[in-house]
């Protein structure tokens, strides 16, 4: 068998093997959908726990920390209300996140102004004033790196993951995870 051939043959069945477990992972997510839809409450359960990280770092990507708590119950509470007008069962995982990105929008839209109050009157933890400030060179990345960063660094899921719950490519995920790394790096002055 010539070469080429071989490596051909080589390379589509490393493929099908690489994407059998996504597929299954994808068919599981719909069979859930199917059964919140025919009333299964514990199904929504299993759902919450899969997305609730994602939709969590998206929030938390875009508004204070205190509020994102509320808005990920909201984004849930919407879901399961809304999850019989889901057309492709499959894309759960953007929907949800298309909802998150949603609600932290409407939060700005209906926020009352308020003033921030300074750091000095809960006392000074330098840990919490590092990822504060670290959460803010975060939220000024464009929105591409942001989104990813904080799925990655504050919710702790891997480039697969995030790539599976968001409706990406892994290679989009691991790309925008290094440019944002590296823009986040410059700007808090950490040397490569």
């Amino acid at each position: 068998m010539p070469e080429s051939e071989m490596t051909g043959n080589l390379f589509l069945f490393t493929n099908t093997a690489a994407t059998a477990p996504a597929e299954e992972k994808v068919k599981a997510e719909a069979r859930l959908v199917e059964r919140v839809c025919e009333g299964d409450e514990e199904a929504f359960n299993e759902i919450y726990k899969i997305f609730a990280p994602l939709v969590h770092g998206i929030v938390l990507a875009r508004v204070p920390r205190d509020e994102a708590s509320d808005i990920v119950q909201e984004v849930f509470l919407s879901a399961y209300k809304n999850l019989h007008t889901l057309r492709d069962k499959n894309a759960l995982g953007a929907w949800l996140a298309m909802i998150a990105r949603n609600r932290a929008t409407e939060f700005y839209r209906q926020a009352k102004p308020t003033e921030e109050l300074p750091e000095e009157i809960g006392g000074k933890d330098d840990s919490k004033t590092e990822a504060r400030e670290i959460l803010t060179a975060i939220r000024a990345l464009p929105e591409t790196y942001k989104e990813t960063l904080i799925l990655r660094l504050v919710e702790g899921m891997t480039g697969q993951e995030i790539a599976e719950r968001c409706g990406l490519t892994p290679e989009s995920v691991r790309v925008n995870l290094h440019r944002g790394m590296k823009i986040l790096r410059r700007r808090l002055g950490i040397a490569e």
